[in-house]
């Protein structure tokens, strides 16, 4: 008799889905969260006279964080207890944005992205790994559905949500938004969510997370500075010089472990390896985008806030449209020809953009948006789904942690070199003869920091020639992009193999919230 009562399963919890709500509220917090500050980061140079490398680690220090720590943020959910760690990463999420809210420095709000990257790290991963103890197994599909479309809606709901709080509020908004949605989610986990934990879970590798953070971070420092420093500068040197060498020792380190972190062997299956280069270029375009085209907006286009997010927009439809049609296409044509093409539309959209001029008008830059978008997601969305179907299904939880810890690295890297690119074309260009000498410094910071001294002096004269000089780097951006689709296409026809249609968990939602297909549990 015993043994027939143990085989009953429980009831499910009836609040279970009220505890879902408020899990896809903070998803849906750190899916906005991944774009709402691009378009703040012109008004915050503005009021805060931020650098362009500033600005760079504003966006950067979220991601390099991020990247580094969410695999031992998960591995510390299962050996710790899922909720507590949960809690705990929706804990500092919350302090660190009001810091970032509060703050008036630059520096002080860069320490907050990296402190809500912490926080993110947390999220992420546990909000999919704690829906087990929560809902039946016929249920978990269609949660683990819901969590990751609210981080897929949050990424378009940024660049507009940002835009009206802008328009309304001061830039610290883009902050408080979050602690609202933050706290109903911590409460939610407190009383709503049973504690589940998993003691055998392997230790987190301390060594080889520091290695990661200090590795990524040195590397996406070197890059920013570069420009500004110039790219033979010890500094710079001994940055790229630290980033291998911290980089190498991991590596080592990772290949030689019995259980590593972040299990590189996978990359020697070539059906891996290519999916998942492609995937995080994908990643590296789209970060680098959402960084240059709110400067472009709100400078040369003269948009407020609000305007600068709708007018992202068509980039995101596009990306949004092709997740509707990519699998039934991979389906029919395979992954290698889907990709393929959808790298050649992207250059031949990068390519259509980097003509624009000082008298192009809105109607050019969506139409390129558009089409940059269909050509990303149709990239990135059979290239993930691929990845994780060349894995054996034992191998899918450590497959989908490498896969989103090198994709984050792309965004990263996007914003770094793309960034540092666009910088040193600006700085080149920009006629700042006659200037006192703070006044063309902080022209040539940025072309925020330009078209605040332009009007102070009342100089038209400067302010054309920031804008001149800024389209300047964003075209030769735009260019190298092409290029290098152009490349990754060719290189795409070659190496990767053909394959079957990809598995059903690679969905649209999984290629904008990169760890919800975590199958680590």
């Amino acid at each position: 008799m015993a043994t027939v009562t143990q085989q009953v399963e429980p009831r499910p919890d009836p609040r279970r889905w009220w505890a879902l709500g408020a899990l896809v509220a903070s998803m849906l917090v750190l899916g906005f969260d991944m774009t709402i500050l691009n378009v703040a980061l012109p008004t915050i140079t503005e009021q805060l006279g931020a650098t362009t490398g500033q600005q760079q680690w504003m966006a950067d220090a979220y991601v390099v964080v991020f990247a580094a720590l969410m695999l031992p943020a998960g591995l510390l959910g299962d050996r710790f207890g899922r909720r507590r760690m949960l809690v705990t990463g929706l804990g500092v999420f919350l302090a660190a944005s009001v810091v970032g809210a509060l703050t008036s420095d630059v520096t002080w709000v860069i320490v907050a992205r990296a402190l809500m990257g912490v926080g993110g790290a947390f999220v992420m991963p546990l909000a999919i790994s704690v829906l087990p103890s929560l809902f039946p197994r016929e249920e978990q599909t269609k949660a683990i559905g819901m969590i990751s479309a609210a981080s897929a809606l949050g990424m378009p709901l940024g660049p507009v949500i940002g835009g009206w709080l802008l328009n309304h509020f001061w830039w610290g908004a883009v902050f408080v938004i979050n602690v609202p949605m933050v706290a109903i989610g911590i409460t939610a986990c407190l009383f709503l969510l049973p504690e589940t934990k998993d003691p055998a879970a392997p230790a987190v590798d301390t060594v080889s997370t520091v290695l990661t953070a200090l590795g990524l971070g040195t590397l996406v420092y070197a890059i920013i500075e570069g420009p500004a420093k110039g790219w033979t500068d010890p500094l710079v040197l001994g940055g790229f010089a630290a980033a291998v060498a911290l980089l190498g020792a991991l590596v080592l380190r990772e290949r030689r472990s019995p259980r590593p972190m972040l299990d590189l062997s996978l990359l020697a299956q070539r059906g891996f390896l290519t999916h998942t280069l492609v995937a995080t270029f994908a990643m590296f375009v789209l970060a680098g985008l959402m960084f240059v085209l709110p400067q472009y907006l709100q400078t040369a286009l003269s948009t407020d806030a609000l305007g600068t997010g709708l007018r992202v927009i068509p980039l995101m439809a596009g990306m949004l449209f092709a997740a509707k049609l990519a699998q039934p296409l991979v389906v029919r044509f395979g992954a290698r020809a889907v990709v393929c093409a959808a790298l050649t539309v992207l250059a031949f959209a990068t390519f259509l953009g980097a003509r624009t001029t000082t008298d192009s008008g809105y109607g050019f830059t969506a139409l390129w948006l558009t089409i940059a978008g269909l050509g990303l997601a149709f990239a990135m969305i059979p290239a993930m789904g691929g990845a994780l179907g060349a894995l054996s299904k034992d191998q899918a939880g450590r497959g989908s942690g490498l896969l989103s810890t090198v994709r984050q690295t792309g965004s990263a890297l996007g914003v770094a070199l793309l960034g540092a690119l666009i910088a040193g074309a600006y700085t080149d260009r920009l006629g700042t003869r006659g200037l006192p000498g703070p006044a063309a410094d902080a022209a040539r910071d940025s072309v925020i920091g330009a078209h605040v001294v332009a009007g102070r002096l009342g100089d038209r004269a400067l302010a054309a020639s920031a804008d001149a000089a800024f389209l300047h780097g964003m075209n030769l951006a735009l260019t190298v992009i092409g290029i290098a689709a152009l490349v990754a296409a060719v290189l795409t026809a070659v190496l990767m193999p053909r394959a079957e249609a990809p598995a059903p968990h690679a969905t649209a939602g999984t290629e904008v919230a990169p760890v919800s297909a975590d199958t680590r549990q």
